[in-house]
This record gives C-alpha cells, sequence and structure tokens, in this order.
C-alpha cells in the first residue's frame, strides 16, 4: 500500500474548494475566506486508512495552467468541485475537466476522480440525476459526494472517499458496466482461494476459512458467523457452498458483493496480504526478499522448507502412489504465472516406470533449484504462499546459506547437505549415461529420452555413514580452452573417458593438468563403456599409470549397458570424497606410494631387529611416517 496520499481539489472559482479544506481543518466554516489554502498534511495517526495525506488547493486567480499540470501530475487523487446550485460548474466537470486530467495523465494510469457537490445547504434537491450519468460515462470516477462546507456536511466522509479512492481503487477490481470482477481479479482471488485451499479439495472448509480469516484480519470468525457468510452465498447461487464449504465461485461472489458494496478495502486487504500491488501483480518485494549470500557460500532449503513442500506434494498426489502425473503437475503449478518446469526436469530427477516425477524427484529438483539459482526458489515459494501458510516474514525464511567452504575445509567437518560434482570429458566418453544412470536409468531407458528433453543436471540423494545428502551432478560440455569458474567451482571432480575410444583419455588428462592438479577439489576418473573390449589409450601414459603419479584412485570401471539393477556405489563415494575432501588420497597418508611403503617397512624392521626394547624406537617410527604422508 501507498506510503502517503495526495488529493488534490480542482473546480471553477467560488465553488468552494478552500472552505472544504479550512473547514476539514478547524472543523468550523471560516469567516473570512482566502484565495487558496497552503498545502496541509494530515498525520497517519489521524485518518482512518493511518497513512499521511497531503491536501493540495488550486486558485486559477494564483495559479498558471503550468503550475495546475504541475499538481495534476503528482496528485494521487483528484476531487472535481462544483456547487450544487450552479448549473454551469457541473457542466465545466465534463466539459475542461475531465479532459484536461486526462490529457495531463498517461492513459495506462489514470487518476481516480471524485466528484464533490459543495453548498447542498443551499437547496432541497439532490444533484444526483444530473451527475450520475456522468460517472456512468467516465470509469475513472470513484464516486460522487454531496457535501456542505459551511454546515460541516460529510466534509470528513469526502477526505475519507478521496483517500480510499487510491488505497482501495475499484478500477482494478471490478467492472461497473458489466457488474463482475475484472479478470485479473479473478486470477489473483483465484490463486489466493487454492494457496488457502490446504488439502486441495476445491472448497474452503471452516478451518481453512478461519486460517484465511487470521490470515488476513488477524482474527477469526465466530462459528456463526462463518454460518452467516455461507448463508449470505447460499441465498445468491447454487453451487457457491459445497459439503459445507465455500467453493471458488462462492469465494469469488463474496469479493463482488463487498465490492458492490462499497467495502473495497475487504478485497484489497486480502490482495495485498498475499502479496499483490495496486496494479494485480505480484510485488518485487514480495517474490524476491531480501537475502545475503556471503561468496564461497551455498543455498539450501531448510527443515521447514522440506515440511511445506512435502504437504504441497501430498495435497496434489491425488492417487497417493508417490508420483506426480503430468495432470497432477499442472495443477501444482496453476498457481504461477508460468509453467516453470520444462521436460528436461523428467531427465534430472528421479522418476517411475511411467515418467512421472516421483516424491523423491520432486524434492531433488527443488534442491536443484534452490542451489543454483535461489532467487528462482524464492518466486516459486512465493507463488506457492510459503510465508503465509508458515506464517513467516518472507520466503527468505525457507532458506539457509551454508558457511563459507574454506572454514568447512579448515575444520575438516560440513553441516551442508548438497554437493556439486561436476562431470568432464570429451564427446560420447559417456557423460550423459553417467548422469542419467545415477537416476536408475539404463542405457536401454537413456535411448528413449529425446534429444531436445535431455538435461546437463541429474540429482538424487546418497548415504553416507548414515546420512542422507543430495549429490548434484553437472555435465560440463566439452571445451577444453574454455572453462569458467561455474564449470570449476564444486566440490568434487569426474573425469570420464570411454575405454573403447584410444583418443578419450587424453582430455581428461590435460583437462586435470591444466586446471585441478593444484587444486584442493578431490578428482575421480571414470573408466566408461567398461562393458566394452579397453583400448590402449593414445597418451604417455596409461589411465593407471596417470593416477598413480597423480595420487588419484585409479580409474574407476562404471557402465550403464547392463539389465541388472545399476550399482551406485560410485556415487557414494563421491559424496563421501565431497564432504570429507581433507581424507582423499592428496597429500594424505593415503598419498604414499606403493615405494614408499615398502621403504618404510624395511626402514621399521631394520631398527625394530637392533633394539632389544623396540618401544624405545616406536616415537621415531612414527615422526618417520609423518615425515612420509607429508612428502
Amino acid at each position: 500500500m501507498r506510503k502517503d496520499v495526495r488529493i488534490l481539489l480542482v473546480g471553477e472559482p467560488k465553488v468552494g474548494k478552500t472552505s472544504l479544506i479550512m473547514s476539514l481543518v478547524s472543523e468550523e466554516f471560516p469567516d473570512e475566506v482566502p484565495l487558496r489554502a497552503e498545502e496541509i498534511t494530515i498525520p497517519a495517526d489521524v485518518t482512518p486508512e493511518r497513512v499521511p495525506t497531503h491536501i493540495v488547493d488550486y486558485s486559477e486567480a494564483e495559479q498558471s495552467d503550468e503550475q495546475l499540470y504541475q499538481e495534476i501530475s503528482k496528485a494521487n487523487v483528484i476531487c472535481i468541485v462544483y456547487s450544487v446550485n450552479n448549473k454551469k460548474s457541473i457542466e465545466k466537470v465534463t466539459s475542461h475537466w475531465i479532459p484536461l486530467i486526462n490529457d495531463r495523465t498517461d492513459k495506462d494510469s489514470r487518476v481516480p476522480l471524485i466528484l464533490v457537490g459543495n453548498k447542498s445547504d443551499l437547496v432541497e434537491h439532490s444533484s444526483m440525476e444530473t451527475i450520475l450519468p456522468i460517472m456512468n460515462q467516465y470509469q475513472d470516477i470513484e464516486t460522487c459526494v454531496e457535501c456542505s462546507a459551511k454546515n460541516l456536511k460529510n466534509i470528513s466522509e469526502l477526505f475519507y472517499y478521496a483517500q480510499k479512492a487510491v488505497l482501495h481503487p475499484t478500477g482494478p477490481l471490478y467492472c461497473p458496466e458489466e457488474k463482475e470482477l475484472k479478470p485479473s481479479c479473478i486470477k489473483a482471488l483465484t490463486r489466493i482461494f487454492k494457496v488457502s485451499d490446504l488439502d486441495n479439495d476445491g472448497i474452503l472448509n471452516d478451518n481453512e476459512l478461519n486460517f484465511f480469516q487470521k490470515t488476513c484480519f488477524n482474527t477469526p470468525l465466530a462459528p456463526q458467523a462463518l454460518e452467516d457468510v455461507k448463508n449470505v452465498v447460499r441465498r445468491n447461487m447454487t453451487d457457491g457452498v459445497k459439503d459445507n464449504g465455500l467453493t471458488l465461485k462462492g469465494f469469488l461472489f463474496l469479493h463482488t458483493l463487498f465490492i458492490q458494496r462499497g467495502r473495497h478495502e475487504t478485497t484489497w486487504t486480502v490482495l495485498r496480504r498475499f502479496g499483490y500491488d495496486d496494479d494485480l501483480e505480484l510485488t518485487q518485494e514480495y517474490l524476491f526478499p531480501l537475502l545475503k549470500i556471503p561468496p564461497d557460500c551455498t543455498t539450501e532449503l531448510n527443515h521447514n522448507a522440506y515440511l511445506f513442500l512435502q504437504s504441497v506434494f501430498d495435497k496434489h498426489d491425488k492417487d497417493r502412489d508417490c508420483a506426480l502425473s503430468p495432470e497432477e503437475v499442472k495443477d501444482l503449478f496453476k498457481v504461477f504465472p508460468y509453467m516453470p518446469w520444462g521436460p528436461d526436469v523428467n531427465n534430472t530427477v528421479c522418476t517411475n516406470d511411467q515418467g512421472w516425477i516421483t516424491y523423491q524427484g520432486y524434492l531433488s529438483q527443488w534442491t536443484l533449484t534452490t542451489y543454483l539459482d535461489v532467487q528462482r526458489s524464492l518466486e516459486y515459494l512465493g507463488y506457492l504462499g510459503y510465508s503465509i501458510i508458515y506464517e513467516q516474514e518472507s520466503q527468505a525464511a525457507a532458506i539457509t546459506v551454508t558457511r563459507n567452504k574454506r572454514i568447512d575445509l579448515q575444520k575438516k567437518q560440513t553441516q551442508r547437505s548438497v554437493f556439486r560434482c561436476n562431470v568432464l570429458g570429451a564427446r560420447d566418453s559417456g557423460k550423459t549415461g553417467f548422469l542419467q544412470a545415477f537416476l536408475g536409468k539404463d542405457l536401454q531407458r537413456q535411448r528413449r529420452i529425446r534429444e531436445d528433453h535431455k538435461s546437463l543436471y541429474a540429482i538424487s540423494t546418497t548415504y553416507v555413514y548414515g546420512q542422507e545428502k543430495y549429490l548434484l551432478l553437472h555435465e560440463v560440455m566439452p571445451d577444453f580452452d574454455f572453462l569458467s569458474e561455474a564449470d570449476l567451482a564444486c566440490d568434487v571432480v569426474c573425469l570420464v573417458y570411454d575405454i573403447n575410444n584410444p583418443r578419450s583419455f587424453e582430455y581428461c588428462a590435460k583437462v586435470y593438468k591444466q586446471y585441478f592438479i593444484d587444486s584442493k577439489t578431490p578428482c575421480v576418473v571414470i573408466a566408461a563403456k567398461s562393458d566394452l573390449h579397453e583400448i590402449r589409450q593414445h597418451y604417455s601414459l596409461s589411465p593407471q599409470e596417470f593416477c598413480r603419479k597423480h595420487k588419484l584412485h585409479p580409474p574407476q570401471p562404471f557402465t550403464c549397458n547392463t539389465t541388472e539393477a545399476l550399482n551406485k556405489d560410485i556415487y557414494t563415494r563421491l559424496t563421501t570424497m565431497a564432504m570429507y575432501p581433507s581424507s582423499q588420497p592428496t597429500r594424505s597418508l593415503y598419498s604414499l606410494t606403493q615405494r614408499s611403503v615398502t621403504v618404510l617397512c624395511q626402514l621399521t624392521h631394520r631398527l625394530l631387529a637392533r633394539c632389544s626394547y623396540p618401544c624405545f624406537w616406536l616415537p621415531l617410527f612414527l615422526f618417520l611416517l609423518h615425515v612420509f604422508t607429508l612428502c
């Protein structure tokens, strides 16, 4: 809602503009009226809507046309004042003032108008018969008020309606000609209904109505009040109430009724509580709350966020098969302005035999989005109403920002739950197969994936020492000359080569030596397509010799061309290496070569053979062990 309201009074000379302002301020009719009143500001604490209000007078005698145009451009609402006993001033409303104002305002953001019939104390009849056709002709006119500055009649009401026209405008909500809600309003209220329908049964039961009422107005409805609301709907439509709950049609009817009875503020309170602005668009502040992410930190969903997403899944999994059919996915995302998940998602996370996203796959996709693009995750949670359902200040409360990775390395432990593995290799080396196998898809299922439905990501869970963790695999396109920071920033690296292609390993060796040889990031070499005949690689060292020289684990054989269940041990190993990088072979006890171990054993044997008291040589043995570890 606006932080303040600026009201401009215009009209013909002598219609009482200045008198209206002075009567409001002094609460009595002034004996002497100046040509123009100075701008006044009414503090927020004395206005009904608790918003500071600036009231500006206009005098043709004191101000130029240019000054008038400037005031029109600054005004939030304009009161066109006429005298009820002066027909010429009424005619000027349509012949002069409305055209002038329209010419000076943008067509897409017209200023609301209030018609003010002053000096009602001088006549016994009403001017409404003359004014109503004008109101029907111009949609920008919010309302008409007849008042008297002399008798103080409807003075406070006049400025209240002007303030209300700004804070709770009719225009975006309702079409008076059709006597129905506008499409944009129906769309917004439909989303609000679906978010509030916690069990997704198409009706708001008493518990859901009470939660809605408490969320928007900070107070629940008494049982009798709930029944009264439903009875009003029953009397006016046949399908507004079902199973003693309010249907979407009934919900929309109630808001139509509120607006028709002049209670626009009720509908606006609901809309703003659910994140909408004056144009019925979700605000940037609502969708993208401030979230500070320091360098070398990652973003994850916290426990409450997963509970919320679980409840969203459960309410849309109609057949209770722990998977979302295409129809159920569409229903889930009806509260979004667009479909956020494309067909590639089905090849990014785990699916069932029908290709439908499973419960685990659903949570994995949310985890992936939060890790890669937390702003998008915040946006999605906003559409689903996370902050409203969980009564949080914003959906930023759903996000955990992990501590700096360097601190994890120093402490040799981490609280993170999501770990990234970048998968590199030459073209056709088997990277995609490695990713899809993680999702349980063998080669036969992979061949059915359309080219435009493929994904460069795969994410699922693994268990490390009994803890559930997410492993995110990212296939990096083979471009040796340029690897971006994103290609290099990860927790563990997979270097994949095809054992049946003699030139495949060379790419892995060059990438490792160029980018990772001095890195603290653990690296694993994957010997893909291990079901095929292994061919000697055209490189100076064999893959085994290369790994031995650079103190890497031996190449790990892998194939997805099997009819048996795919072995996923390699993914658990990758997650473990990502969690505990300091315990990997590089610069650790495990980096001792076979020759080094042999030399150490020989030295120890000789020392112990010469000493009658081996215990005296134990410290020396430990010292030698430490020296070899550091070498």
